[in-house]
Formats: C-alpha cells, sequence, structure tokens
C-alpha cells in the first residue's frame, strides 16, 4: 500500500498526466508492478487512465492523498477490526479521517451484503453532515463542527440535517452518547453507526463505522451494531493512544 501511495507523489500542478513508462521510470519500480499499483487506483476512482494509457489525478486525491499516507499505520491496525464488524453483521466497514475537503473512507470492508453501499469506495469524500462516520467527527472535533456550521448545508435526501439549530443539537447528543446513528440522511435506503477513534490527547484520530441496509439497523439489529462499533472504536483508540507520538 505505502509503495502505490508513493506513486501518486509523482503527479503534481506541473505533472498532472503521467504515461505507464514514465512513471514505471520515476519510480524505479518495474512496469508490471507499476500497471498493477495504479489499476488499483483507477478502480477506486482516484486516478483516470485515457484512451492512450496515460494517468491523470482525479479530485479529491490532491485533498486526501496526505491524509492517507499519514494515517497508513491506522490503516494496518484497524484492518482486522473492520474485517470483524463485515464479518460479524454482514454490513460493510469503514475507516475514516477528517480532511479539509471532508469525511475522507481511507479504507473499507465489505460483508455479505455490499452493494447498497457500493458508492462510498476508499477515496470518497463525504460532507460533515451527513452520514454517521462524518457526523461523528464534526461533534468531536471543534473545528470541523465550526467550519461545518458556516456555510450553507444542502439536502442529499430528505432525511439529511440543512437546520444549523437541529443540526447543533444533533451534534451535542452524539458527543453525549459517542455514536451516530444516520437512517437514510445521505443514501435513500442506507443507514450507519458510527463512533470516534481518539488519539492519546482525546483529539479525533478517525471513525470506524458500519453501513447497510436501513431495515437491518433498528430495533436489537440495529442497538448491536451500534454496540459494536463503539466497542471497536474504543479498542482502536487504545490502540491509537499507546503508539509513540
Amino acid at each position: 500500500m505505502l509503495r502505490a501511495c508513493r506513486l501518486l507523489e509523482h503527479f503534481g500542478a506541473d505533472r498532472p498526466v503521467i504515461t505507464l513508462a514514465e512513471l514505471t521510470a520515476a519510480s524505479g519500480l518495474n512496469k508490471p508492478t507499476v500497471h498493477r499499483l495504479m489499476t488499483s487506483f483507477v478502480e477506486a476512482g482516484w486516478v483516470h487512465r485515457d484512451a492512450a494509457g496515460a494517468y491523470r489525478i482525479r479530485m479529491p486525491v490532491f485533498a486526501v492523498g496526505a491524509a492517507a499516507l499519514a494515517e497508513f499505520d491506522l490503516r494496518t491496525e484497524a484492518r482486522p477490526v473492520l474485517e470483524d464488524l463485515a464479518a460479524r453483521f454482514g454490513d460493510t466497514a469503514f475507516l475514516m479521517v477528517p480532511a479539509d475537503a471532508g469525511a475522507v473512507c481511507i479504507d473499507r470492508v465489505e460483508g455479505g451484503k455490499p452493494l447498497v453501499v457500493a458508492g462510498i469506495g476508499i477515496g470518497t469524500v463525504l460532507p460533515f453532515h451527513a452520514a454517521a462516520a462524518p457526523v461523528v467527527m464534526a461533534a468531536f472535533d471543534p473545528a470541523v463542527r465550526e467550519r461545518l456550521l458556516a456555510h450553507e448545508l444542502p439536502a442529499f435526501t430528505d432525511s439529511t440535517h440543512t437546520d444549523p439549530s437541529g443540526l447543533v443539537a444533533h451534534l451535542d447528543e452524539v458527543r453525549a452518547t459517542g455514536v451516530a446513528i444516520s437512517r437514510d440522511d445521505y443514501l435513500g435506503g442506507v443507514s450507519a453507526v458510527a463512533a470516534p477513534v481518539l488519539g492519546v490527547d482525546g483529539a479525533l484520530v478517525a471513525t470506524v463505522s458500519l453501513g447497510g441496509r436501513s431495515e437491518d439497523f433498528t430495533g436489537a439489529e440495529g442497538e448491536q451494531r451500534a454496540a459494536a462499533v463503539v466497542e471497536a472504536g474504543r479498542g482502536l483508540s487504545t490502540t491509537v493512544g499507546a503508539r509513540p507520538a
């Protein structure tokens, strides 16, 4: 993964398009390896490959590339947690981090029912006022909250929080309970539950979440998912907090 991320460092405002041969020469890797790694970025939507075979960085890679590299260790630590959640409930488990552009998905593991959240992949940037994970970020990070409330809140569905006072109350509740539950507020028919991953100083580092069919996130099943995600967030917080600065 680190080698793949390093390939993105060869792109820039002065060099937005690079051919396979140029990228191979610049990276020092062999051509099959570069092709394989870049194909992963193409499939994730981070890079576009044109008809001539040249690669062009797609937004929001410039916004999230640094975050992805910085959180490489976190991805490694969180992967087993995501796999466990996805296997246990059949939903899709996500790891997201905050960035200026929004909440960035840096990893995901699909369970047995992945299609309902197929539109949210690695590199996807979500708004901070919709879906469970971004809302947790706004609830636990004062800077994110301030920036969010300074702008208009667009609606994605009829359930999206678009009233600032209502959103503030919701964020306060999420902060108090330590968990966010979203129902159809970003994608119709899709619900999610998310919890924070906190560093040693109590600052937000990331979020762990589950997303799936809304009918699976109600009643006892919803409560089980919420409890499992909160436990996962606390476990990762302990791990992150124990890491040397």
